[in-house]
């Protein structure tokens, strides 16, 4: 995901012990290139990324994690697996503009 919208940005800190989980949604991709072939490396993140709410999440998206994340055999040969945390901490611009433009407008969500 990261890879196709530039203003979405990693962690990039120091990864520690926790696993990346991914949603259903994002499940069997690569968390760098977006690749659904080869998974070869299990993605590590750091500490402050899975803690607390965060804890399970999915590191694309911040959905409900429910499988591990892996890096592609490629991004591993690139070494793009040692350049730190992958999990992506911004929400991107398209949507903060959604979430404004439906407060000021009034829309609300289908219950």
């Amino acid at each position: 995901m990261a890879r196709h919208h530039r203003d979405l940005l990693f962690c990039r800190r120091l990864p520690g012990i926790a696993v990346g989980r991914l949603c259903d949604k994002c499940d069997g991709k690569c968390v760098i290139c977006d690749s659904l072939i080869n998974p070869d490396k299990l993605v590590h993140i750091c500490d402050e990324c899975n803690f607390g709410s965060f804890q399970g999440n999915c590191i694309v998206c911040n959905g409900k994690g429910t499988s591990d994340a892996y890096y592609c055999q490629t991004c591993v040969a690139q070494e793009k697996d040692r350049d730190g945390c992958p999990k992506i901490v911004n929400i991107g611009t398209a949507r903060a503009d959604r979430f404004y433009e439906q407060k000021k407008y009034g829309f609300q969500k289908p219950a």
